[in-house]
C-alpha cells in the first residue's frame, strides 16, 4: 500500500537548491527558474493540469507575483519561470508553499530531490 505524504512532507523530502542572488537589491525584480523531473508514471498532460492549478490557486495570488510560464522538456523534465517584484516576495512565497493545499499534488508527481531553483536579479547593468 502506498503512503501519501502531505505537501509539507513531500516538500521536505525534495531538495530545493536556492543559490544566493548575485548582488541582490531589495527592489530589483527577480526571475526564478525551476527545473524538475516528473515521476515515470506521470504524463506531461497530467502534470500540466496540476501545474496550472498551482499557478492559479497559489502562486498567482502571492504578493509580488508578476508572471509565470512553464513547459515540458524532452526527457520527462519540466521548466518553470516565475517573475517576482523582489527577493522578499519570492522568499515569502517559497516559505508558505510547503503548507499550501495546492502544493501537495504537484510535489507528489515529481521525482524527490529533482527540483532545482535558481534566482536571478534583474538589474540595470
Amino acid at each position: 500500500m502506498k503512503k501519501l505524504l502531505t505537501g509539507a512532507a513531500v516538500l521536505a523530502a525534495a531538495t530545493i537548491a536556492v543559490p544566493a542572488v548575485s548582488r541582490p537589491t531589495p527592489s530589483a525584480p527577480i526571475i526564478e527558474v525551476v527545473t524538475l523531473k516528473l515521476k515515470p508514471e506521470v504524463t506531461p498532460e497530467q502534470f500540466s493540469k496540476v501545474d496550472r492549478e498551482v499557478q492559479d490557486q497559489y502562486i498567482a495570488k502571492r504578493s509580488g507575483f508578476l508572471s509565470r510560464e512553464s513547459a515540458p522538456g524532452s526527457h520527462h523534465d519540466w521548466l518553470v519561470i516565475v517573475h517576482w517584484r523582489s527577493v522578499a516576495d519570492a522568499e515569502a512565497s517559497m516559505k508558505s508553499y510547503a503548507t499550501a493545499p495546492a502544493s501537495t499534488k504537484f510535489m507528489s508527481m515529481i521525482v524527490p530531490n529533482s527540483m532545482v531553483m535558481t534566482r536571478y536579479s534583474r538589474t540595470n547593468l
